[in-house]
């Protein structure tokens, strides 16, 4: 049946959908809180699709960073798409350039470890990666703007309270990492220990751009030194 992949994908995309639901209502609320208009944070979800980096840039915009500042340390969080989006498009080599550009842009933590776990055989079709991945993009954008409009209604101090899921949300995206290599939790303590001392010196944007870069190397000098041994 033509249908079945389809909804196969739909059905894919279901916990990732619940999952970004939570996420994308205190994002929405606490973007409108810092003062974007609904459109704003949309389109941000929208354009950016990326929960960690929005976040990120939410604090950044209270703490006045620059719009370079934003730039560089978006960029540098949401670097590991490319290597993402690399795999995703060997998986999908047999289909045109076009299909792979568009999965590509739409892959995400979520959607990328769901479907390395599921290990689609090659001839997939693509209706069903274009499900999972649409799916999910539509649940983030729908949430951020619901979450908006609610945060129109709360009070500001309780619309505060929604920024604990910024840390619940990283936390998430660590622990399981740090399971599997204790490496990870170092490289993050690292890099908390990098913040702090640049602290006094640089600016938020620029902070935590050298304080990643400064951990992911010494991760990987660390890595080095393991394959040697």
């Amino acid at each position: 049946m033509r249908q079945q992949p389809v909804v196969d994908g739909l059905i894919t995309a279901t916990p990732i959908m619940i999952g970004y639901l939570p996420i994308a209502l205190a994002y929405g609320v606490l973007a409108n809180q810092a003062g974007l208009g609904l459109f704003q944070l949309t389109s941000m979800s929208a354009l950016v699709f990326g929960g960690a980096s929005q976040f990120m840039v939410l604090n950044m915009m209270l703490a006045q960073a620059t719009y370079i500042e934003l730039v560089l340390a978006t960029f540098v969080l949401n670097f590991r798409h490319f290597i993402m989006s690399l795999s995703m498009s060997h998986r999908l080599r047999q289909h045109p350039l076009k299909e792979k550009v568009f999965l590509g842009s739409l892959t995400t933590d979520e959607s990328f470890s769901v479907l390395s776990v599921l290990n689609k055989p090659k001839q997939t079709p693509v209706s069903f990666y274009l499900t999972l991945h649409i799916a999910g993009y539509v649940a983030w954008v729908m949430g951020s703007l619901l979450g908006g409009v609610i945060g129109t209604f709360i009070p500001e101090t309780l619309g505060k309270s929604f920024g604990i899921s910024l840390y619940a949300m990283f936390i998430a995206l660590l622990l399981p990492s740090v399971k599997k290599e204790w490496r990870y939790g170092v490289i993050a303590l690292l890099a908390m220990f990098f913040n702090y001392v640049l602290m006094p010196v640089t600016s938020i944007g620029i902070r935590i751009v050298l304080a990643t870069l400064l951990a992911s190397f010494i991760g990987v000098l660390m890595k080095k030194k393991e394959v040697r041994e």
